[in-house]
C-alpha cells in the first residue's frame, strides 16, 4: 500500500481516527488499546517547543503556532489544514530540515507502517536538538494481536513493526537516552531525549 497515493483508504482512516467514539472502539476492539492514553498524550505536548509531527495523519496532533504537521500523503495533508497551517509533505526518511531544527518530534501511530522504523527513528533523531524530545505511540509484535498484524501486512497497510524490545532498542541506537517504553495491548507509548 503506498499511502502516499492511497487517498480512499487515507480519508476512511482519518475519519475513523478524528471520531472519538469510532476511534475508542477501534482501539479497543482491534488492539486492546484505551484511546484515552494517545490523547493524554498529545494533550501533554508543550506548544511552545517548535514540534515536528510526522507522519501528521489528519492533524489530531496539532498544537499550537510552533507545530510543523508532516505526511507523505498529499490527502493526509489537506486534512490536516483543518488544525494547522505549517503543513510539508516530507518523506520520513529524507526530512528536508537541517540537523538540530527541532525541540521535540512526535510519532503518533505511524512507525509500524514503515519498511524501516529504525531508519525513521535514526532520521527524527537528526533533525532533534540536543536535550530535546521524540516521543509516540505503535503497534508492537509480540502480543495476541500478531495474526491482525500479520493480515495488515498481507494487505500492504502495515510495513515492518517490531517489539517493545526492538523499539528501545532503535531508540537507544539512535543515541537517545532517557527511554520509556510504556505497552498497552498491541500499542506501546515512547518517549526519549537526545
Amino acid at each position: 500500500m503506498n499511502w502516499k497515493t492511497a487517498a480512499t483508504l487515507s480519508t476512511l482512516y482519518d475519519y475513523a481516527v478524528q471520531n472519538r467514539a469510532l476511534s475508542s472502539l477501534g482501539a479497543r476492539v482491534l488492539w486492546n488499546y484505551d484511546i484515552a492514553n494517545l490523547h493524554k498524550a498529545i494533550a501533554t505536548q508543550d506548544p511552545a517547543a517548535l514540534t515536528l509531527d510526522i507522519p501528521c495523519g489528519g492533524g489530531m496532533a496539532a498544537r499550537g503556532p510552533h507545530h510543523v504537521a508532516a505526511d507523505l500523503s498529499t490527502t493526509m495533508l489537506h486534512r490536516a489544514r483543518r488544525r494547522t497551517n505549517t503543513l510539508v509533505q516530507a518523506d520520513i526518511y529524507a526530512l528536508p530540515f537541517r540537523p538540530e531544527t527541532f525541540d521535540a518530534c512526535v510519532t503518533y501511530n505511524g512507525l509500524h507502517c514503515l519498511d524501516d522504523p529504525r531508519a525513521a527513528i535514526a532520521e527524527l533523531t537528526r533533525v532533534l536538538r540536543p536535550g530535546g524530545t521524540l516521543s509516540g505511540t505503535t503497534l508492537v509484535r509480540g502480543t495476541n494481536r500478531d495474526p491482525l498484524i500479520n493480515a495488515f501486512q498481507r494487505l500492504g497497510v502495515f510495513g515492518n513493526p517490531g517489539t517493545t524490545q526492538d523499539l528501545h532498542t532503535w531508540l537507544a541506537t539512535a543515541g537517545l537516552t532517557d527511554i520509556t517504553v510504556t505497552p498497552q495491548g498491541a500499542v506501546t507509548a515512547f518517549t526519549a531525549r537526545k
